[in-house]
């Protein structure tokens, strides 16, 4: 990823409305949400939402497919891990025990369930 694309996705999320977009449509994969159901979800004119998921989706962390007659959005999280990995790519500084709080409060969102021994 790239300094520019990654200044246009943390503009893109640096506004309350998109940010909240953003971290519902994170919450709801893989199945994504339609248009006017975020709109609801948020209480915000279908309108200015419109406009909000224009943008993110130019900075890359949003698509939408049509099914039917309704628009359904999602995270692109493929965009947000290389984000991510751009921002925290030189992390430490060849330290590793620095980074090590902030992989560790990744892991809760996504750790796999122990197997039965």
């Amino acid at each position: 990823m790239e300094k520019e694309t990654t200044i246009l996705g943390l503009a893109a999320l640096a506004q309350p409305t998109r940010l909240d977009v953003f971290r519902l449509l994170v919450s709801r994969e893989p199945t994504g949400v339609p248009a006017g159901e975020i709109a609801r979800e948020l209480a915000v004119a279908h309108n200015t939402m419109s406009t909000h998921l224009a943008i993110l989706t130019r900075a890359g962390l949003i698509r939408s497919q049509r099914h039917g007659r309704s628009i359904i959005y999602r995270a692109d999280l493929d965009t947000v891990r290389a984000l991510a990995t751009f921002l925290l790519k030189d992390c430490c500084g060849g330290r590793p025990e620095i980074c090590t709080p902030l992989v560790a409060d990744l892991k809760p969102c996504c750790a796999e369930e122990p197997a039965d021994a």
